[in-house]
C-alpha cells in the first residue's frame, strides 16, 4: 500500500463549501482519475482518505491537507494533476508528496491566518491589536452543541500584526489587514474568536463580516514563532533514499 500526501486549496466562492461538500467532491474526483483507491473493510466500504485540521466553513484556506491509501503505486505529481484537473477551480490540489515519514496531524499544531476588515480603518485596528497583545486575558463565547462555553483566546495566538495595505483594493474605502499565528489547541481557537476578543478588549467591531484566509498551517517553531511546511520531512526522506 502507497501513501500519498496531498495539499489543497478553499478560493474564491467555495470558501463556502463545508468540508463534507469538500469529501464528496474529492471521492468524485478520485473516481474520474481513476485512482487505485484502498478501501475500508465492512458491510459499507470507504475510500481510505485521512483528512487533517479542516478549515471553518466561510474561510479560504491556502494549506489543507489530507492522505490518501493507494493499492497500487502512482508518481505523486502526475496523480496530484490528474486529481487537480477533477476538480473544480477554487478547489485546487497544489502538492503532493509519497508519506515516508508518520504523524502528519502531529505537524499541524499551529495555522497562520490572514484577516481582510473591509470598513476598518488601519490606525483603528492597529491600536486594538496592541491592546489585545498586552492583555493578560481575552475572555470569550462562543456557542457550541453543549451550549455556550467562554474560555481564554489570548494564550492560543502567539503572533497578531496588523499589515501594510495592498494596492488592488477595489474600492477606496479603509481596509485593515491582520496577520495571525494561532496554536492548535482544545478548545480551538479561531480566527472569528480573536475577532471576537478585539471587539472585547479594544471596541474594534468591523461593519461587515472579515474575509478570513489560512495560508499556512505546520509545525510551530516556539523560537523563531514561524510555521513550518508539515510536508518537508516526506520531502527529506525521498532526497535522502536517491542520494544513498
Amino acid at each position: 500500500m502507497q501513501r500519498i500526501r496531498l495539499r489543497y486549496t478553499k478560493r474564491g466562492r467555495l470558501r463556502f463549501t463545508s468540508h463534507r461538500d469538500f469529501q464528496r467532491a474529492f471521492e468524485r474526483a478520485l473516481r474520474r482519475a481513476e485512482v487505485p483507491m484502498a478501501y475500508s473493510a465492512g458491510f459499507t466500504p470507504h475510500p481510505k482518505v485521512s483528512y487533517a485540521n479542516a478549515a471553518p466553513t466561510g474561510t479560504g484556506s491556502e494549506a489543507e491537507y489530507l492522505e490518501i491509501a493507494l493499492t497500487a503505486a502512482r508518481e505523486p505529481q502526475t496523480l496530484r494533476a490528474l486529481l487537480d484537473e477533477s476538480l473544480p477551480t477554487g478547489l485546487d490540489i497544489v502538492d503532493a508528496v509519497e508519506a515516508r515519514t508518520s504523524g502528519l496531524a502531529d505537524r499541524l499544531t499551529a495555522s497562520v491566518w490572514e484577516l481582510r476588515l473591509d470598513g476598518v480603518d488601519p490606525a483603528d485596528a492597529e491600536r486594538a491589536v496592541q491592546v489585545f497583545n498586552t492583555a493578560g486575558s481575552v475572555e470569550v463565547q462562543r456557542m457550541t452543541k453543549n451550549g455556550m462555553r467562554t474560555f481564554d483566546a489570548r494564550p492560543a495566538v502567539v503572533h497578531l500584526e496588523t499589515q501594510s495595505e495592498t494596492a488592488d483594493r477595489p474600492t477606496d474605502r479603509p481596509c485593515a489587514i491582520l496577520r495571525l499565528v494561532v496554536r492548535h489547541v482544545t478548545p480551538a481557537v479561531r480566527p472569528d474568536d480573536v475577532l471576537s476578543g478585539l471587539r472585547a478588549v479594544a471596541d474594534l467591531a468591523p461593519p461587515v463580516p472579515a474575509a478570513v484566509t489560512r495560508l499556512a498551517q505546520g509545525l510551530l517553531d516556539e523560537e523563531t514563532g514561524a510555521v513550518t511546511d508539515p510536508l518537508a520531512p516526506d520531502r527529506e526522506a525521498a532526497e535522502a533514499l536517491t542520494t544513498a
